[in-house]
This record gives structure tokens, sequence and C-alpha cells, in this order.
């Protein structure tokens, strides 16, 4: 496929965009069919800005993966997701607004603000219809947001199981500029392996621990080496305070085996090879409300 000749060749930034937990990330691993993107049940899940690259015959969309927009949250880590998502949104040439069917809330009323600010074109994306028990409450639900704001359109969508989605990766790439592609064809994201290991290895945790856990720890990879075609990755998690290891680690360190052996099966589908996976959990007080703690771990880019 050569892209580069064709003069109506469309490429340009999209931003996914939207309060916590709407689904914004498992959106983006069903258009790119595959996982680069983390998912749980529980907000703030996504910390970093993350490039999905979709690569057609017509069109290089480049979708940018955001931090939930939020209300509230006085500690570092707040303000770093806040403004992780805020910055995403000055860059691109179109937004996709996700929401919830059935759950307008006062944190989708900001994001709507800062992209009215923005100037962008906006897509809305009323996701998770699936889980509507009343189906007959869709359109006039559709009709009532679409006098919100002056969307360029509105699609009612599952990202979960894919329900709509050609139609909205139709709207996305007819309001691209024409133009060469960023990125070769293969290339579906800008982050590493190892960027990718340490987001395993932290929705792991946050699928298995508790609700207020996963906000006092993050992930780092100490080492990934390739070792004639099987992985050496050695993951830290660092908690808080020791009580948070202790959870961690669980009763006889079986948590962190649990944890471990699901990282590891997720990390060999998306990279194709045997991996050999090792984690450490220590203790770093303090490190959410930390500005350059959070600059040393990643956190803040």
């Amino acid at each position: 496929m050569n892209t580069t000749n064709d003069s109506a060749f469309r490429c340009g930034l999209v931003a996914l965009v939207g309060r916590p937990n709407v689904g914004k990330s498992t959106l983006l691993n069903r258009i790119l069919g595959q996982k680069i993107s983390i998912t749980s049940s529980k907000p703030q899940t996504t910390r970093h800005r993350i490039l999905g690259i979709k690569t057609t015959a017509q069109a290089q969309v480049v979708y940018v993966d955001t931090p939930g927009l939020h209300r509230g949250g006085k500690r570092a880590l707040n303000r770093a997701l806040n403004r992780a998502a805020s910055d995403a949104i000055a860059d691109v040439d179109l937004a996709v607004l996700v929401v919830e069917a059935g759950h307008w809330t006062d944190e989708d009323d900001l994001v709507l603000q800062r992209l009215g600010q923005a100037g962008l074109p906006v897509l809305l994306a009323v996701n998770k219809i699936d889980r509507l028990t009343d189906r007959a409450q869709l359109l006039p639900e559709l009709q009532a947001l679409a006098a919100r704001f002056d969307f360029a359109e509105v699609l009612p969508l599952s990202a979960t199981r894919g329900e709509n989605l050609d139609r909205l990766e139709q709207c996305v790439t007819a309001r691209l500029p024409e133009g060469p592609p960023y990125f070769p064809e293969e290339q579906i994201t800008d982050r590493s392996e190892r960027f990718l290991a340490a987001e395993l290895i932290r929705e792991k945790l946050f699928r298995r621990l508790g609700q207020e856990l996963p906000y006092g720890l993050t992930v780092q990879i100490e080492q990934f080496k390739d070792d004639d075609g099987l992985l050496r990755i050695h993951g830290l998690v660092w908690v808080e305070r020791d009580s948070q290891k202790a959870i961690v680690i669980g009763k006889g360190g079986a948590m962190l085996k649990q944890i471990g052996r699901e990282a590891r099966l997720d990390m060999e589908r998306l990279f194709g090879a045997k991996v050999f996976l090792q984690l450490w959990v220590k203790v770093k007080s303090g490190w959410a409300d930390d500005e350059r703690a959070l600059r040393s771990l990643g956190i803040d880019e």
C-alpha cells in the first residue's frame, strides 16, 4: 500500500476526550484492533497521553487517548492528569467527546466547556448504548445532547461490542485535512514496549486491588531485555505506605504472583514472544503529591 502518492490521502490528530471512565481507552483499542491503552472499571486508569495510529488506504488517523478530565482532586497527580488532557486538545485537528449514554454529569459539562474554548470541531460519541435498559430513550437523549453544542456529528455506539464504530471512523476521516502520513503504516503507537509493559502491570493492579489503593501506586520497568527471543522484564511497583505494600504482595505473595501471571500473558500476546516477568514492591512515600516524583516516574508527560 503506497499511501504517500495518493493526493486525496488524509492525515490528522484526533483527541479522544471525556471525563474518567466513559470508555475512551476501550474505544481506542477497539478501533486499532489491538490493546495499547489499559482499561479498568476505576476512574483515572489512563495517566498518560497515548497515540494510537490507524493507517488505511485512504487515511492515517492518529488518535490521542487522554486521561479523563475531572473536578476536585488536589493531589499533584490529579493536576498532572488534567494538564495532560488539556494540553492534548490544543494540538489536534478534531476532538471526539466520549460520554456515557444515560449519564451526563457536571464533569461532562467541564469537558465540553474546554472544547468550546479550544474552537475545535467536535464529534460526540455516546458510548455504552449496550447498557441501556430501554433503547426507546436513546433518540430523545441524542436530541437533547445535540442541543447542548454545535457538534459536527452525534453518534451512538458501543466500544465494547464495536457497534457503529465504522460510522465513527468514517466521520473522523472525512474531517481530517489532506496530507501525507506522519508515521510508517505499520506503526500503531508512539509508545515503547517498555512503557506498554509497565501499563499492563498497572492495569492488573487496578483490576485486582480495592477502590482506593490503585491511586497510591505506579509501576516502573527496571529491565527490558531480549534474551534470544525470551523477554526478561523486571517491574517495580511503587506504593505510598508499608500497609499498601503488604496488600499488593498478598498472603504468601499470592496477589503479586497472580498480577504477574496475568500481566505476563498479556505481554506475550502483545509482543508476540515468551516473557519472563519478575515484580518487586517498594515504598515511596507521598509520590502522588510530589511534582518532582511524578516527573521522575514518567507520569507528568
